[in-house]
C-alpha cells in the first residue's frame, strides 16, 4: 500500500502543492492531510494514526523529509523504527535519503579475498553503511535548522521595527472591527434589553452564541459609544 503525508502549519497555507508532487509521482497512493504547526510529532493525529495504519511493504511519500519531522532527533529515530519494520520511505526532494538508498548501504556487495586486504574492504563496508547514516541525519538537522532560522528572522524583524519606532501589533486599548464582531454588535443593540431589546445577558448570549467575554466586550463598547 502507498501512503502519501501531507501537512501544512496552518490553514492559511495551501496544501494542494504536495498532493500535487506526490500523485505526479504516484497517482494511486492514498494522501492522508493534516494542520499542525510544530516541530514535535506530538499532537499530529493524523500522522500518528498513519503510523499505526503502515504495514511491512507499505510506503509512504513526503515531498520533503520536513513534513515528515522538523525535530533532528525524533525525525531520524521515527525513520530508524519504520526502517526496522520495513517500511519504504520516500522524499521527492531529498532521493538521497530515501530508505531504499539506506538498503543498498547495508547490503553492499563487497566480495572478501581471504586476506589481510578483508580488514581495509571491512572498512569500507562500515565507513559506507556511516556515510549514509550520516546524510539521514544531516536531512533531519537541516529541516530543523530552518525552523530556527525562521524564528530568529522572525524575532529580529520585529525587534529592528521596534527600534524604527514602527507598531507591532494592536494598540493597546485598540477596537478590533470586523465583519462578525459589526453583525454581533448590531444584534446585541436589537434584542439587549440595555438598548433596543427585551432579552438579559445570559439570553442574549445564549441566542447570539457569543462567548461570555466577547459578548460583554462589544457590549462595553456599544456603551461608550452612545
Amino acid at each position: 500500500m502507498e501512503y502519501g503525508y501531507t501537512r501544512i502549519s496552518t490553514n492559511k497555507q495551501s496544501i494542494e502543492r504536495q498532493i500535487r508532487n506526490i500523485r505526479k509521482r504516484y497517482p494511486k497512493c492514498e494522501v492522508w492531510q493534516e494542520v499542525f504547526t510544530g516541530t514535535k510529532t506530538d499532537g499530529r493525529k493524523k500522522w500518528l494514526q498513519l503510523l499505526k495504519t503502515v504495514r511491512p511493504g507499505d510506503t509512504i511519500i513526503f515531498d520533503s523529509v520536513s513534513r515528515m519531522s522538523r525535530n533532528a532527533s525524533e525525525g531520524f529515530a521515527t525513520y530508524q523504527e519504520l526502517f526496522d519494520k520495513g517500511v519504504e520511505l520516500v522524499f521527492l526532494k531529498e532521493p538521497h535519503i530515501n530508505t531504499a538508498t539506506y538498503k543498498k548501504a547495508l547490503n553492499v556487495n563487497i566480495q572478501m579475498t581471504g586476506t589481510n586486504a578483508d580488514i581495509l574492504l571491512q572498512a569500507v563496508k562500515e565507513y559506507l553503511f556511516t556515510l549514509a547514516k550520516e546524510q539521514i541525519k544531516i536531512a533531519f538537522d537541516q529541516a530543523e535548522k530552518e525552523v530556527t532560522d525562521l524564528h530568529q528572522r522572525t524575532k529580529e524583524g520585529i525587534e529592528t521595527a521596534r527600534l524604527q519606532g514602527k507598531q507591532i501589533g494592536q494598540k493597546r486599548g485598540a477596537k478590533l472591527t470586523t465583519r462578525k464582531s459589526i453583525q454581533a454588535k448590531q444584534e446585541i443593540l436589537k434584542y439587549s434589553k440595555d438598548f433596543c431589546g427585551v432579552l438579559n445577558d445570559v439570553e442574549c448570549i445564549r441566542m447570539l452564541g457569543l462567548a461570555r467575554n466577547t459578548y460583554y466586550k462589544y457590549k462595553r463598547e456599544l456603551k461608550e459609544c452612545e
